[in-house]
């Protein structure tokens, strides 16, 4: 086994966070500290990239503020990040996203992907 994998397994946290794609609609529950105080703050966006592997996997999530496009980068092994929720299934057919950046308006949404119950 390879020495830093081993250490990167000893000191990595379980995190019990849900299975997402890049596509996915999520919300990122990250706590921020301000001076003495903590509060947690969502930050609901898609997925449009999921990079690495083991401690350094890291994932980007674009949303629309007031008609300017904000991206963030979070480290998935981040002790900031307190909850993750998928909140829509996207359709995609890409891992990297990036085509989203110049789209504007309705040509900028992904289509949501249709589940068929199985018995």
């Amino acid at each position: 086994m390879d020495a830093i994998k081993f250490v990167e397994e000893q000191f990595l946290k379980e995190n019990t966070f849900p299975e997402f794609r890049p596509g996915d609609n999520v919300a990122v529950s990250v706590e921020i500290v301000e001076g003495d105080k903590k509060r947690t703050q969502v930050f609901r966006g898609d997925v449009i990239q999921i990079k690495g592997s083991g401690r350094s996997k890291t994932f980007t999530v674009r949303k629309m503020s007031n008609g300017v496009g904000v991206e963030r980068i979070f480290p998935l092994a981040s002790p900031s990040i307190s909850d993750i929720k998928v909140l829509k299934r996207g359709k995609v057919r890409r891992a990297k996203l990036y085509y989203l950046r110049e789209l504007v308006g309705k040509k900028a949404r992904i289509k949501e992907k249709a589940f068929t119950k199985k018995n």
